[in-house]
């Protein structure tokens, strides 16, 4: 048992270690701001505001990289490496560090490291705004780290069988020694709602950064948490919350630059929390650098040639059409975080769930208004049938949030809902699909965590 000990604190000392040297971005800058000794507030702060540990590549890229909205091409396929291509064919091949596990353990680690270090000073009135905002941002890291950890490495959220289905391994201290075990679903989002809850307590409405969580980002972490769990009343709290706070959707008539659309509006506008997807094995499959993920071609042909999506978030390559739309800088980071889009669309899938099928189709025109051309008036949606309504909030939360790391989850948790999505795969002549509710919808963990810590493969 002391050995397994040792050896996990050792590969978590090595994973902190690696992480650590990205972190010399940021001590420079505070030296170059003529911070000689900080004290133990500045210091936390600066953790916090280590964009490589809580913003940039931290969220998991394995459930995009296995859900349905784009494809590989059968003769680009046959050159991948087996790592890759298992991968896309949804029979992984055992993997190591560095990878999505690590990418959001290291989000946690830190966050519960100034957890217990903001727990060490008194908070007082010179610096109570500062000690709220370092606990609050804590809080929503680590709940933001183990959602996305859930929607990847777990099965969707099932009141039924919650308490026995295996969730994550729900890390609360910063010490190394501290046994790997995997929780239960049902522990894994009661930790996730506890944590977000209480980072509301702590956080302001909003920030001057997209970078650091606010108000509006928890209640949208909450939002999306409880609508994994198919908890459409607290879901629609949430969302509403959010909106109540910040509610400006971006006009895209605005967008001007066709090759990078959103990068002059990565950072504001209708982004509330900022995270781009981790550079891993499965990110290779999707990003558009290397030219291989070409977006599904029946959701491309579900764009109006007067929505403005069609031309700023795809880009041809002659025979396809690959995504450039991430609110991002850049076209390798591949937006994750919370936005206003987003938040619309839970409040109305929300709205249709609970019989308001009207606030439903009221979010819906809002959204979609700021999608259309202008040259071309845009008509208003009027419907009275519910299930013709949700059907078509689905529809369009699928056009509008493609490639921000949610379809995976989308896709189990409608299964639970009875939607039957199938995911398909054209290999070698013939189809091979992704059954309703398979086992494979809860990812594998890493292969060398399985070793070291005895903890159960999915």
């Amino acid at each position: 048992m002391k050995i397994i000990v040792s050896v996990i604190r050792a590969f978590y000392c090595f994973a902190a270690l690696a992480f650590l040297a990205s972190c010399s971005r940021f001590l420079d800058k505070k030296a170059d701001s003529s911070i000689d000794t900080p004290n133990s507030i500045q210091v936390l702060q600066a953790l916090l505001d280590n964009s490589d540990v809580f913003n940039i590549s931290i969220t998991p890229a394995f459930g995009e990289a296995s859900a349905d909205d784009y494809f590989v091409e059968e003769t680009t396929l046959k050159t991948l490496e087996e790592r890759l291509s298992s991968i896309y064919t949804w029979n992984p091949i055992p993997y190591k560090y560095s990878n999505d596990w690590s990418a959001c353990y290291t989000t946690v680690y830190y966050a519960n490291l100034c957890l217990e270090s903001i727990e060490k000073i008194p908070r007082n009135p010179a610096n109570e705004s500062q000690w709220d905002y370092i606990k609050g941002a804590a809080l929503f890291h680590r709940a933001y780290a183990f959602l996305n950890l859930a929607w990847t490495f777990s099965k969707a959220y099932d009141e039924a069988s919650a308490n026995t289905d295996m969730g994550i391994d729900l890390r609360l201290q910063s010490d190394f020694k501290v046994p790997s075990k995997r929780s239960s679903v049902a522990e894994t989002y009661e930790r996730i709602i506890s944590d977000a809850k209480a980072s509301l307590i702590y956080l302001p409405d909003s920030t001057n950064h997209v970078f650091r969580p606010s108000r509006a980002a928890a209640s949208g972490l909450l939002a999306r948490a409880y609508l994994s769990m198919r908890n459409y009343d607290s879901a629609f709290k949430y969302a509403d919350i959010c909106l109540s706070i910040k509610s400006d959707l971006l006009d895209y008539n605005t967008v001007t630059d066709n090759d990078n659309p959103f990068s002059n509006t990565a950072y504001n506008g209708e982004t509330i929390f900022y995270s781009s997807m981790n550079f891993s094995s499965p990110q290779e499959l999707l990003e558009r650098n290397y030219g291989r993920a070409m977006i599904d071609t029946l959701l491309y042909s579900q764009y109006d040639e007067n929505d403005l999506r069609k031309t700023l978030f795809f880009i041809s390559n002659g025979s396809y059409f690959e995504f450039k739309g991430m609110y991002s800088v850049g076209v390798s980071r591949y937006f994750t975080g919370i936005a206003l889009d987003e938040i619309y669309l839970i409040h109305a899938e929300c709205s249709v769930r609970l019989g308001r099928s009207q606030i439903a189709l009221k979010d819906l025109n809002e959204l979609l208004r700021k999608r259309w051309n202008k040259d071309d008036a845009y008509k208003e949606l009027a419907l009275n049938d519910d299930k013709e309504v949700l059907a078509l909030v689905l529809k369009e939360r699928r056009k509008e949030l493609l490639m921000r790391g949610l379809r995976w989850a989308d896709i189990k948790r409608l299964n639970k809902e009875g939607a039957n999505i199938v995911p398909a795969r054209f290999v070698d002549g013939a189809v091979i699909e992704l059954p309703v509710n398979d086992s494979r919808y809860a990812l594998p963990l890493p292969d060398d965590i399985i070793n070291i810590t005895g903890m159960q493969q999915n």
